[in-house]
């Protein structure tokens, strides 16, 4: 909450309690001159936005009972007035709630070296759209660029959140039922991202980044804008009709297709039930291990996760033209491509990284990985990062990522955290209960995580010496690091 709306929800909270007697210190007309000057304030210098409507109308009231209160004239409690009392309260419960639960947020400032700038891509493929049913579909995705910058000057920062991600997230929460523009507040969220600024006359290494299934695919400002102010390129992949919203050149919006997610949910429980039943018996690992995999072969899951990873490789297919021509001409570092990705699109990194050589290493951000590497093994550096799941929690990553790579493989857990730590619903919904979030502090665990994601890219893209995994592990107390190479640990 903002200065000026925390004082306006003071002031109607104890000042309809204790008005005659504040009266008898101060005229009224100083109170009500004093509200009106804080509520221009608040608007004026913070804006107005819908989640403070109860707290407008409660000045209002204030304001009016307070000009025809006579102080003189002694108190006595009847049934009306205290009827007025318990709505006072009924208003003010929702007026303080809105705004906590819906903040206008501050994001943590990104630390490295270099602005960042954003462009948007738009990608055509060859490759059949299977959610649509149209056969003559063909797969295009749009994707958000994110690379470093020094030109800043005079320019307009990025308004946070794209229009068709937004009303997918309207839609998604309010089933349906809120209109778009209640959740225009996010244009009051200042972040550190320049649009179409010139990119820094440098090479950088290309990271492909795959957002959560169903998730605001640009809804990862805190953790992207970090990494890309370090020096990366990262290119942020909407995976057309499974994220909220995807805006395309000609104003074209598509949104999250929820008859296609019921279809192909429909016939899921015969692969989940195994699963669930493996880690319910008293078997060992090596039979439930037979057990999963057999369950994941045909699950809907892994076919979203596989079709992802196409999607990845898709984009790393144009990197060589964006390369020659246009824009990013000479920017790119193609010897030096890592993925990355959260919850499903850790997943499809993860994939993606098996069947595309291009990539030189990855990283997944509690996601499971369902599909083949269950009988495969990484050749290549892997960053598993994992959120402070519970013990009962059916790990079947321990089963996905049973052996490792050749090269390194650090498996990690955030301490404290939730599955949403990794976004920025920590700051968009400050309330762990609603968001699902785990204890840790939000900026304190967005830290962590880019710092160990930085380190990773930094140690096996950039071949940079210095801090690497293990070493963040070591200077965070709530962060666990295990470095694995073959079978051992080291």
């Amino acid at each position: 909450m903002r200065v000026f709306e925390i004082i306006l929800l003071i002031i109607v909270t104890v000042l309809p309690f204790v008005k005659r007697q504040s009266m008898k210190v101060i005229p009224k007309k100083y109170w009500i001159i004093s509200i009106w000057v804080v509520l221009i304030l608040h608007l004026s210098v913070e804006g107005w936005r819908w989640q403070m409507i109860p707290g407008y109308f409660l000045v209002l009231i204030l304001m009016c009972r307070m000009y025809v209160v006579n102080i003189n004239k002694p108190f006595k409690l009847t049934f009306v007035r205290g009827l007025g009392y318990s709505s006072l309260i009924m208003l003010l419960i929702v007026g303080w709630i809105s705004p906590i639960v819906l903040p206008v947020f501050s994001l943590p400032e990104p630390t490295g070296a270099y602005s960042v700038g954003s462009k948007w891509i738009h990608i055509q493929t060859d490759r059949e759209e299977l959610i649509t049913k149209d056969s003559l579909d063909k797969r295009e995705l749009m994707v958000k660029v994110w690379y470093p910058t020094k030109h800043i000057s005079d320019v307009k920062r990025e308004t946070y959140i794209d229009d068709a991600n937004r009303i997918g997230f309207i839609k998604k929460y309010s089933m349906g039922v809120l209109p778009p523009f209640t959740i225009n507040y996010l244009d009051r969220i200042k972040t550190d991202v320049y649009p179409d600024v010139p990119i820094e006359k440098e090479t950088f290494p290309v990271l492909i980044f795959s957002p959560g299934y169903g998730s605001m695919s640009s809804g990862y400002y805190s953790l992207l804008t970090e990494i890309a102010s370090h020096g990366y390129i990262i290119i942020n992949v909407t995976h057309t009709y499974e994220s909220l919203g995807t805006t395309f050149p000609d104003g074209t919006m598509k949104f999250f297709d929820y008859d296609y997610q019921s279809r192909e949910d429909a016939g899921s429980m015969e692969h989940i039930t195994p699963i669930k039943n493996a880690f319910l018996q008293d078997i060992p690992f090596d039979e439930r291990h037979r057990i999963i995999r057999e369950a994941s072969k045909d699950y809907v899951v892994t076919k979203i996760v596989k079709r992802w990873s196409n999607d990845l490789v898709s984009v790393i297919d144009i990197l060589e033209n964006c390369n020659d021509n246009g824009f990013f001409k000479d920017r790119l570092d193609l010897d030096k491509i890592g993925v990355f990705g959260h919850s499903r699109g850790g997943g499809a990194a993860g994939q993606a990284t098996i069947t595309d050589n291009r990539i030189k290493a990855a990283a997944n951000i509690d996601g499971i990985q369902w599909g083949e590497m269950m009988d495969t093994i990484y050749h290549k550096p892997f960053l598993y990062i994992s959120a402070d799941w519970p013990a009962e929690h059916q790990d079947i990553n321990s089963h996905v990522y049973a052996n490792k790579s050749t090269d390194y493989f650090y498996k990690s857990k955030l301490l404290k955290s939730g599955h949403p730590n990794f976004m920025d619903i920590p700051f968009m919904i400050p309330i762990r209960s609603i968001a699902g979030t785990g204890p840790i502090e939000p900026k304190l665990g967005m830290k962590i995580t880019t710092e160990l994601v930085t380190s990773f890219f930094d140690r096996h893209l950039k071949n940079k010496e210095g801090d690497d995994p293990i070493k963040i592990g070591e200077r965070h107390e709530l962060l666990e690091v295990q470095l694995y190479k073959g079978d051992s640990v080291r």
